[in-house]
């Protein structure tokens, strides 16, 4: 946690000390842990050397499906940057999809990039363009076809983006062909918004 506040407090301010030892400590890393810890303080701060510690991260990975798992998750995660680079966060997972080692069939795989997008990347997420629900609705349906039990695991969304979480969730319900899982809990939660 240190860690990450120097290194956020670091780039902020263009000193290249503390991203550099964040980098450093990854490299030698003799654990997981440790390794997690200085490459999420880079990523978290989006570093320049993000880049290369993820690029380093998957080679490492050697097909691990865990470690490959939280390189998802680490990416899907990072901070939606405010301003200059804004909507890069969500682009990134966006094109994840596509990534060789993504699959929608891995179950892991898809908590990791989006339910990691979704559930702990607010400001990704809940864009005002939808782009997220959008997204969310596209690979829901998709999901839905093989693994409904994975699928019927979204939770309903708050405000401020209300209206587009209803719109979203009103298009997975108007699809005929939903499994049972998803179309109860789609349901329930258009019911729950009435009621609100």
């Amino acid at each position: 946690l240190a860690r990450g506040h120097l290194v956020l407090h670091a780039v902020q301010h263009g000193d290249e000390v503390w991203p550099g030892r964040a980098y450093q400590r990854f490299k030698d890393a003799g654990n997981m842990t440790e390794r997690l810890g200085a490459i999420a303080a880079l990523v978290d701060a989006q570093s320049p050397l993000a880049a290369p510690a993820l690029e380093r991260f998957h080679a490492l990975a050697h097909g691990d499906a865990l470690v490959l798992d939280k390189w998802f998750m680490l990416q899907a995660t990072a901070p939606e940057p405010v301003g200059p680079g804004a909507g890069s966060a969500f682009a990134r997972a966006r094109a994840l999809l596509l990534h060789p080692d993504f699959s929608m069939k891995n179950p892991n795989r898809v908590r990791s990039l989006l339910f990691g997008l979704a559930g702990s990347n607010p400001a990704a997420f809940h864009r005002t363009d939808a782009a997220g629900y959008v997204l969310w609705v596209e690979r829901l349906l998709e999901l839905d076809g093989h693994n409904p039990q994975l699928a019927a695991r979204w939770r309903s969304l708050a405000e401020p983006w209300r209206s587009s979480a209803r719109e979203a969730i009103a298009r997975v319900a108007a699809r005929p062909d939903l499994s049972r899982d998803v179309r109860e809990v789609v349901t329930r939660a258009l019911a729950d918004e009435a009621g609100a």
